[in-house]
């Protein structure tokens, strides 16, 4: 198999998946069963970030306490 008919067959699969998914997708993205897998997915994705974002904030405010105690030790040796 030469190099530009690896390219071309490549070219030709990616355009039929993009075919076929312009085709299926929209009728699967309107069904009830995908829209409650999805609204839960993004539920979860939700909470997953909001936990990350406090687990952040705790770990940032502890390093700003352990910051203020050692300039304050630095200074008044």
């Amino acid at each position: 198999m030469t190099a530009l008919s690896f390219l071309i067959s490549k070219r030709v699969c990616t355009f039929a998946a993009g075919l076929v998914a312009g085709l299926v997708l929209p009728a699967v993205a309107k069904s009830r069963t995908t829209r409650k897998v999805a609204v839960s997915a993004l539920a979860k994705g939700m909470a997953l970030k909001d936990n990350a974002q406090a687990t952040y904030e705790s770990i940032k405010e502890d390093a700003q306490d352990m910051y203020a105690e050692a300039r304050q030790k630095a200074n008044n040796p």
